[in-house]
């Protein structure tokens, strides 16, 4: 298995972790929507990457950042917004391999840190998170406008 940045050419194989990993949230975006980021993560000028996890020409996961500058820091800093190994491919270390491949590139862009967010209920990726990185203790909030 190794970690890779998208080509192309993996629009299904994307497509297919991508849908199954809105059905886990029980989301459903438009198709214009998934046009939009597939085209952002192919556009070098976009602050928005995605890493997949590959095995024999099968993608089994991936992982999606955004870097962004902040207000706490000179340097930039890199939300991993998404993140999904295939079901089938789960307990084999595909998670954890995609984190830090997402530490590797944000240390190659300058970024000072790595964030995201996960749901409460999702206890199964929080005992791997626990082991690669702080919890803050920081509550989210959110409104859609």
């Amino acid at each position: 298995m190794r970690v890779r940045a998208l080509h192309p050419e993996d629009r299904n194989g994307w497509e297919e972790l991508w849908c199954g990993y809105l059905r886990f949230y029980d989301q459903v975006l438009a198709p214009e929507v998934t046009d939009t980021i597939w085209a952002r993560f192919l556009d070098p000028a976009e602050p928005m990457e995605a890493l997949v996890a590959e095995e024999n020409g099968v993608l089994l996961g991936l992982v999606h950042c955004v870097f962004h500058r902040g207000t706490w820091s000179v340097n930039d800093v890199c939300y991993l917004e998404d993140l999904f190994t295939a079901e089938a491919a789960r307990g084999r270390g595909i998670g954890r391999a995609l984190i830090e491949a997402v530490y590797a590139r944000a240390r190659e862009m300058g970024c000072g840190r790595v964030y995201w967010l996960t749901h409460e209920t999702n206890k199964t990726a929080q005992a791997l998170y626990d082991k690669l990185a702080d919890k803050p203790g920081f509550i989210q909030y959110s409104k859609l406008v």
